[in-house]
């Protein structure tokens, strides 16, 4: 009997993980409270590196983007960017994921004068275990396929931004199925701060 009923849990527990939504409006991402799933991305040198081992190093603003190519995702990044030195003050780091190949990423990161780690996920693992995966209109095929060096099967992410903890709990997420919403960046710090004063130190 145990067996079944832990059966028929993984059974519906699994989708959020594993699905492309067909919208934007139609994705699950995970919610506050949850744990991310230990997830294999590349670096910005082209190595693997494990979601769990980078949220080990500090507690993390993640944020989500559609790639180097998206003038809304790289005005936002832009805006965090001039916030850097508050984030990193409080004792966070910041890692910005999107589709893009290594290669795409050092270009966005030079082209923007980031001081932040990028990240790819470019076919799409991580963004369909956050539950923020969905299928991209087809006039996006053979761009998304280029900034991916051929990793993205035809997915985008919604833009998202989340405070997750060291142990990769989510504290605190920002998600809109409109791409041009982004969080601004003084309510970023107004909720980064109201966390730091919650643990009465910086976390």
């Amino acid at each position: 009997m145990k067996y079944y009923i832990l059966t028929i849990l993984f059974v519906f527990y699994l989708p959020s993980f594993a699905q492309v939504a067909e919208t934007a409006e139609d994705i699950s991402p995970l919610l506050i409270g949850e744990k991310i799933p230990p997830t294999n991305l590349l670096s910005m040198d082209n190595e693997k590196v494990l979601t769990a081992d980078l949220f080990k190093e500090k507690p993390t603003v993640l944020l989500f983007y559609r790639g180097g190519w998206c003038p809304y995702c790289n005005a936002h990044l832009a805006a965090v960017g001039e916030i850097t030195e508050e984030i990193k003050g409080l004792g966070y780091q910041i890692l910005a994921v999107s589709p893009d190949s290594p290669q795409n990423l050092n270009k966005s990161m030079e082209d923007q004068q980031l001081e932040y780690k990028l990240i790819s996920d470019a076919d799409g693992n991580f963004s369909k275990a956050m539950g923020l995966a969905f299928k991209s209109p087809d006039k996006y095929a053979s761009m998304l396929s280029e900034y991916s060096d051929g990793g993205n099967t035809g997915f985008l992410p919604v833009p998202a931004l989340f405070i997750v903890d060291r142990e990769g709990t989510i504290l605190f997420e920002y998600i809109s199925p409109d791409y041009k919403n982004r969080i601004e960046a003084p309510l970023l710090l107004k909720v980064l701060e109201f966390y730091s004063k919650k643990t009465n130190k910086k976390i």
